[in-house]
């Protein structure tokens, strides 16, 4: 099995002005193909891991060969983060729902949890992202991860989360990293964190 290219469920200028059309172009079309192009030349010589999903086996890192673990961790990190990413983004979605709850009484406030979100993604040294999970115990947490490490190796579920490597911004916002992550949450579709939330609490 072939890990492929997920289509966007929108057009490429559906986030403007916020995020750009011709980075989302370049994004999504040769940055993410990067990624799966890599990971199933990774995946040539194990056939039996190429029946397994790229989320499965970020789970069991463990077990994956050493000659291609870190290229796993790394273009299947790239290729499930961002398969994630791009499910998330949507103009003009308001907060909502269970997930809203969660984080107001988390957070004391969805205006603390922004606040707490956005200075660890732009304190974040590198590139990465940053991510709100649940994690083992069930409970909601802000954390980051380098390069394209994703949550589900550390047995977190993602919620929500931002791409801060230099490609998801840089053609608009040059090296404002901050400006990126302010327009960041005017395309948060809460619709689906709301959604990944519940199916995260079953």
């Amino acid at each position: 099995m072939l890990h492929l290219l997920p289509k966007l469920p929108y057009s490429f200028d559906a986030l403007e002005p916020y995020i750009d059309a011709r980075t989302m172009e370049i994004h999504h079309g040769k940055h993410h193909q990067a990624y799966i192009d890599k990971l199933n030349k990774a995946l040539e010589k194990y056939p039996k891991l190429q029946n397994k999903s790229a989320e499965e086996l970020l789970k069991n890192l463990d077990l994956i060969p050493e000659d291609i673990r870190t290229a796993v961790r790394n273009h299947g990190g790239g290729h499930v983060n961002h398969s994630f990413f791009w499910q998330i983004l949507k103009k003009g979605v308001e907060p909502s729902g269970e997930i809203l709850k969660a984080i107001n009484k988390k957070f004391k406030g969805f205006d603390a949890f922004k606040e707490e979100f956005s200075s660890k993604a732009v304190g974040l040294f590198g590139s990465g992202w940053c991510w709100l999970v649940l994690n083992e115990k069930g409970e909601l947490e802000i954390i980051t991860t380098p390069n394209q490490d994703s949550p589900i190796s550390q047995n977190k579920i993602p919620v929500l989360g931002i791409d801060v490597w230099e490609h998801a911004f840089y053609l608009k916002y040059q090296n404002r990293k901050q400006e990126y992550i302010d327009a960041f949450w005017n395309v948060v579709n809460w619709k689906k964190v709301n959604d990944n939330f519940l199916k995260a609490k079953k």
